[in-house]
């Protein structure tokens, strides 16, 4: 294996994919969610992902008061990394995505390293009595949608997160995002260490494979040179994607938002399960987990500290 350092396992706790009725363990309100970063974090996570849903009706938010309420208290009671999303969903303006990070100043966000088709659309087939009415319209729409991320999009979260010292988590769907990293790289934008957050399996992104995997690993390192990675993968991918992600050198990233499955047939109870069954993995490897304090020296952040919540 290639890596002796610490492992940094991220547990991304909702996302903006999954809707409430795909599992009735999914974490669909700002209660919830906070519960299930707090148990992920208790079980190794180092980095607790969040994007923000609505109390009334669990949808994807850009209201900044609810993502301020989630990650302060998600703060107060514990010490993991809060890394906020620029995602939001993928029906937000790049304003609103990008909001609650220049109010909230947290010491990672995600920045999406370029534009995908990212459909989710035959998940609202597993529907059979939704909770909500906006759920089926929600998950079909992405069937003619767009996530949008154009490299002057890219540029202004860049420049956002300089200013105020925050590392973005570079979310890559596929290999030619990695040329679009090495462009902003070349202009003296993003400054080291650089943060690849390979995201695969996607419709419309990269297929998850091992292969693939190991391309883009490649590919990484003759147009960046020296990165920290790490490896997400949607539905049953997951944990065979990010168990060899292990086995090269990189990360691991699980929770709900990418797959509501702990194995196949077994719905995850939490993000936690998740992350206790990848840090067994892991130990079983005879790689150590990194504590949120190790994950920010690994990955240079400012501190708990220094973040506006």
């Amino acid at each position: 294996m290639a890596k002796t350092q610490k492992i940094i396992i991220t547990a991304a706790v909702t996302g903006a994919t999954h809707t409430p009725s795909l599992s009735p363990y999914f974490p669909a309100t700002p209660d919830q969610i906070i519960a299930d970063a707090v148990t992920a974090h208790a079980a190794g996570a180092a980095v607790v992902h969040v994007h923000a849903r609505n109390p009334e009706d669990s949808k994807p938010t850009p209201d900044i008061g609810i993502m301020t309420d989630i990650v302060s208290s998600i703060k107060r009671q514990c010490d993991a990394v809060v890394c906020i999303t620029t995602g939001g969903s993928l029906m937000m303006s790049k304003e609103q995505r990008l909001a609650p990070v220049v109010q909230l100043k947290p010491e990672l966000a995600s920045c999406n390293a370029g534009s995908v088709n990212f459909v989710f659309a035959d998940l609202a087939t597993k529907l059979k009595n939704p909770k909500f009415d906006w759920e089926v319209s929600y998950l079909q729409g992405t069937y003619d949608l767009i996530f949008s991320n154009t490299f002057a999009g890219m540029e202004y979260y860049i420049d956002t997160m300089n200013q105020y010292d925050i590392r973005p988590e570079f979310e890559v769907y596929d290999v030619g995002m990695i040329n679009n990293i090495a462009y902003f790289i070349n202009k003296g934008l993003v400054k080291k260490p650089v943060y690849l957050q390979f995201v695969m399996g996607i419709l419309g992104g990269i297929p998850a494979t091992v292969e693939n995997l190991a391309y883009m690993v490649k590919t990484a390192r003759e147009q960046i040179g020296d990165f920290v990675w790490s490896c997400a993968a949607a539905g049953k991918s997951q944990f065979p994607m990010v168990t060899a992600a292990l086995t090269m050198g990189g990360n691991a990233r699980v929770g709900l938002e990418d797959n509501v499955y702990l194995r196949p047939g077994v719905l995850a109870k939490s993000s936690g399960e998740q992350v206790t069954q990848i840090r067994e993995i892991a130990e079983r490897l005879g790689l150590e987990i990194a504590t949120p304090d190790e994950a920010r020296e690994i990955l240079s952040l400012k501190g708990n500290d220094k973040v506006n919540f």
